[in-house]
C-alpha cells in the first residue's frame, strides 16, 4: 500500500518483503533513498542498516513502532538520516521523504567550506581531511555543513533540525544529539582530535578546530 502511494505521488518505487533482499537492492545503486522498518523477516531493519552503513551513505528515513526509543535511538547512531513512528500519515511520510532528497540535491553554493585540514566540497557532497575522504551520511553532510557556514556563531539545535533534517525540532527530539555524536566521533576519528565539536549547554553547538 505504502508503495502504490508512493508511486501516486511520482516516485518510482521497488520494494523487498525481507531484510536480506531489501540490503542487496539499496546497495545496488539503483536508488536514490531507502524506506526501512524495522520488523522485517530473515535480517531485521536495524541488521540492515548496519550492514546499508558499512558500504553506502544512501539516505535512509526508518520506521518505527511508536514509543519504541530504544530502536530509534540506535537506529540514529548508525547512521539513519530520520525516522518516522507508525502509525504514521503517508503525507508525513513523503514530505520527510522529500526533504531528504531535496537536503541531497541542492546546496545554498557550491563553494567548498574549510577549516584547518578538512574540506567540505557542497557540489560533490565530499568531505576530507589532509585530501582523505571522510566518510559520512547525508545528514552528517549536512550537519557538518551547516556547523561550517556558522563559523564561530553557535548553531542552534533549532537550526540544526531545520537544516539537517529539514523539520522543525520538537522538544525532547533527541535526533540532532545523536546525529552530532556519531559526526562528532568520525572527525575525531579523521583528524586525530584537531577538529572537535563543542556543545553549548542548552543552546546548539560550535565546529572548533586546534591551529
Amino acid at each position: 500500500m505504502l508503495g502504490e502511494y508512493l508511486a501516486d505521488e511520482g516516485f518510482t518505487v521497488t520494494t523487498s518483503g525481507n531484510g536480506h533482499d531489501g540490503a542487496d537492492l539499496a546497495l545496488s545503486g539503483r536508488f536514490a533513498a531507502v524506506i526501512l522498518d524495522i520488523m522485517l523477516p530473515r535480517i531485521n531493519g536495524i541488521e540492515v542498516l548496519r550492514r546499508l552503513r558499512q558500504e553506502s551513505d544512501i539516505p535512509v528515513i526508518m520506521l518505527t513502532a511508536r514509543g519504541d526509543d530504544v530502536d530509534r535511538v540506535v537506529g540514529l547512531e548508525l547512521g539513519a538520516d530520520d525516522y518516522i513512528a507508525k502509525p504514521y500519515y503517508p503525507r508525513e511520510l513523503v514530505a520527510r521523504l522529500r526533504a531528504v532528497l531535496r537536503r541531497m540535491g541542492t546546496t545554498r553554493t557550491t563553494a567548498p567550506l574549510s577549516r584547518g585540514a578538512l574540506l567540505l566540497d557542497p557540489a560533490r557532497r565530499a568531505t576530507l581531511w589532509e585530501g582523505r575522504p571522510v566518510d559520512l551520511t547525508a545528514t552528517e553532510f549536512n550537519l557538518l555543513e551547516a556547523l561550517l557556514r556558522a563559523g564561530p556563531a553557535v548553531a542552534t539545535k533549532e537550526e540544526l533540525s531545520l537544516t539537517a533534517l529539514g523539520r522543525t525540532r520538537q522538544r525532547y527530539d533527541r535526533s540532532i544529539d545523536v546525529h552530532v555524536s556519531n559526526l562528532r566521533q568520525k572527525l575525531a576519528r579523521a583528524s586525530g582530535g584537531a577538529i572537535e565539536i563543542e556543545t553549548i549547554r542548552g543552546v546548539g553547538y560550535r565546529l572548533t578546530a586546534r591551529p
